[in-house]
């Protein structure tokens, strides 16, 4: 696909696409709580739209009408077993987190996806889970799927310190734990995205936070909820990034998701400069505003220990931004972007620099040397939809060549109506 290039100012306004995260557990909370959950805003994205119909074929009535989402709940323990194998797409996520569930049934399920899953590291949520009784394993003894999952009705409780920095390996422990006899303790590494924790609270759950420690008593039971989606601030990024790097821009983005653990990238923004406005909306359980972006003059900075979880799905577009700043900006800490959709480390700087950029990669995370221009290039994707996306951002600065993206079909997976967005903003 060619992308659009050399766009002298992006003005307007856009709605961002719902929170990816939420839409995610919206429907999984909804599928385990007792009555029925209605969702607005859910992102019909590849990847949500899998979470649904795993759920589906795990015998849960779930209904859309094109508007809302209606998931008729069946408790806790009411799922019933999958009819054949459940595909998960392209989604970690998905696969992740719907294991924490698995483990507290009374049936064996087999999960798997495409080939980016097969490749997706999943020890780091069998260990915990198989410690809790459950008996979790990969294709042929490796750690990676397809997944064999035999749940138990008599989860045991955990003490877990974690060895990553992540919410998908959190949130598989927290719906375990939701099902064990008895209380658990999860230490995170760092503090990561809490869409999970916030959820157990509105569906009528008890959680204890204290710091990095978090301690849950099972079984619980849920109660079915209204969920209004926000924006995803991960989609939002690329817009931001956008705005701040094009001349003549100022993009006004509405409804975006200001959960404190997801707004890394609005902090590094200021950090390097960029006119960037935030106007607070939304409530308690759906924290949300009006983000107002402008052209900016940008200096270098490093980026690392704790603002990494709460930015790491943003640091590709974060890394294209650094490009066009003065100095050098160096990424470190952020080891897990080797183990997303693909080694995102390698994927930027590979591709950035075939496009003129100066960007070396390290083991964990990347030095940006900047201000470089850019040019026409052949790029790809890896399938992987939010290196598609910062691709296309950084075509907007090309003024010599043309851009061809291979696998642009990936951005799909979070972000549909990304270049019809994109079409409303250089008209």
């Amino acid at each position: 696909m060619e992308l659009v290039v050399n766009q002298i100012g992006l003005n307007g306004e856009i709605d961002i696409p719902s929170d990816k995260s939420i839409s995610h557990r919206s429907i999984m909370f909804g599928a385990i709580a007792d009555g029925k959950t209605t969702i607005k805003n859910f992102l019909r994205g590849d990847d949500c739209l899998s979470t649904l119909k795993a759920f589906q074929d795990l015998g849960v009535k779930i209904e859309d009408d094109g508007e809302t989402i209606t998931v008729h709940g069946k408790g806790i323990s009411g799922l019933t077993q999958a009819k054949k194998a459940i595909d998960v797409g392209n989604s970690g996520t998905t696969i992740r987190l719907i294991t924490g569930i698995l483990a507290g049934t009374d049936f064996t399920t087999e999960l798997f996806g495409d080939h980016s899953i097969a490749k997706r590291p999943m020890n780091r949520v069998m260990l915990p889970i198989n410690q809790m009784g459950a008996e979790c394993s990969g294709h042929d003894g490796t750690e990676f799927p397809p997944l064999m999952i035999k749940g138990t009705r008599t989860l045991k409780p955990i003490h877990y310190q974690m060895p990553v920095a992540s919410a998908q390996v959190k949130s598989a422990i927290l719906f375990a734990a939701l099902q064990a006899q008895g209380e658990s303790v999860i230490i995170e590494k760092e503090k990561t995205r809490d869409h999970t924790e916030d959820m157990i609270r509105q569906f009528g759950g008890e959680i204890a936070i204290s710091g990095k420690e978090i301690r849950i008593k099972g079984p619980q039971k849920l109660t079915g909820q209204e969920i209004n989606v926000p924006g995803d601030i991960s989609s939002a990024a690329f817009f931001l990034v956008a705005g701040t790097i094009i001349e003549n821009s100022r993009i006004i983005l509405n409804n975006v998701g200001l959960n404190p653990t997801r707004t890394g990238i609005l902090e590094v923004i200021e950090q390097m400069g960029g006119k960037l406005t935030v106007e607070e909306t939304g409530n308690k359980e759906n924290k949300a505003g009006k983000l107002i972006i402008e052209t900016s003059d940008l200096k270098g900075i490093e980026i690392g220990g704790e603002i990494i979880p709460r930015l790491i799905d943003e640091l590709p577009v974060i890394a294209l931004l650094a490009t066009q700043a003065q100095g050098t900006t160096i990424i470190r800490d952020a080891e897990e972007l080797k183990v997303k959709e693909t080694n995102r480390i390698d994927a930027v700087a590979t591709e950035l620099n075939k496009m003129g950029a100066s960007i070396e990669p390290t083991d964990d995370g990347l030095i940006i040397h900047g201000k470089t221009p850019l040019h026409g290039a052949k790029v790809t994707s890896y399938g992987d939809h939010r290196i598609g996306m910062m691709l296309q951002i950084a075509a907007l600065l090309v003024k010599s060549g043309t851009v061809e993206l291979e696998k642009a079909e990936a951005i799909s997976v979070s972000y549909p109506a990304f270049f019809d967005d994109l079409d409303k903003l250089y008209q």
